[in-house]
């Protein structure tokens, strides 16, 4: 790896805390940044504004997503900006590149009917539907990221206030309550099924794999999809899909936004503030579908 990504990631991990996953796509945009900047045998400190949005407009080309390039600026805004620190370079050269419109396209999320039937699907007659009722019945109770799922442990739940400890992006903790339906399946779940998950071994994790240890991110997406498909909407159905469900779901009851950006832990409203316009667009296509005056009538 070039050594000034070398120090730039030491940098990150020590001074913003960034998880390890999101070290690992940082690393990933910057190996294609400088592949990229080593065809034209140019150097980081001599790109310009205009070799950035070259890059950018090449990793477009590859279908990227609108989310994938504004991770793109971001990595390379970050970058720069060590750079500056570092006096390795006298201008950043991203500062003035906007980020793309985001939500051009709204992210996907499921009707209260579709949850209520994704939950009814596991079988608590057997240890994994208990295990599995209790993560999906938590997902939509609190909106947690699967790697918060993956990663929570015993003693970051408190039963008696009925609240979770959550070490999210950045290493920022928040407080997440959830309800008394979440709550009894966790119960029966550490009760009748845990122990016979865990075997004779020990761990801290809250969820298990049938083999007695955590459940990793690839396993947890199986087990969702799984259940997906049963119903018909694996198309549609991943672990940040029942996060999406979560925050428009309340929403659409009437919950504060800036209630729900600190349960989902955002650190700007403005991203919490799409699932207001998925909420305005659901009531506007039931408006032009039901009202016997609304123009598609």
């Amino acid at each position: 790896m070039n050594k000034l990504v070398e120090r730039f990631i030491t940098y990150i991990q020590i001074e913003r805390g960034l998880s390890e996953n999101t070290i690992i796509s940082y690393k990933q945009e910057l190996e294609k940044f400088f592949n990229f900047l080593n065809k034209y045998n140019l150097r980081a400190s001599e790109a310009d504004e205009n070799v950035i949005l070259n890059f950018i407009k090449t990793e477009s080309k590859r279908g990227n997503s609108q989310a994938t390039q504004s991770h793109i600026i971001s990595v390379l805004k970050s970058f720069y900006k060590f750079l500056l620190i570092d006096e390795k370079v006298d201008v950043n050269p991203v500062s003035q590149i906007a980020y793309p419109r985001r939500w051009k396209t709204l992210p996907k999320y499921l009707s209260i009917d579709e949850v209520s039937q994704l939950l009814e699907l596991p079988d608590l007659n057997t240890k994994l539907g208990i295990r599995d009722k209790a993560i999906l019945e938590l997902m939509y109770a609190t909106g947690l990221r699967i790697s918060e799922v993956v990663n929570l442990k015993l003693e970051n739940i408190y039963f008696e206030e009925s609240f979770l400890r959550i070490l999210g992006k950045g290493n920022k903790e928040r407080i997440v309550p959830f309800g008394k339906i979440a709550l009894k399946h966790i119960k029966e779940y550490l009760q009748k099924s845990r122990p016979q998950l865990l075997k004779k071994g020990a761990s801290d994790f809250v969820f298990l794999n049938r083999s007695g240890n955590k459940l990793t991110r690839q396993g947890l997406w199986k087990v969702i999809k799984g259940y997906g498909k049963k119903i018909g909407i694996s198309k549609k159905l991943s672990p940040h899909v029942l996060r999406h469900s979560f925050a428009t779901h309340l929403v659409e009851k009437g919950a504060d936004l800036r209630s729900i950006q600190m349960m989902l832990g955002h650190s700007n409203i403005t991203t919490t503030e799409i699932y207001t316009y998925i909420a305005r667009e659901r009531v506007k296509k039931i408006y032009d579908e039901f009202h016997p005056r609304s123009k598609k009538k």
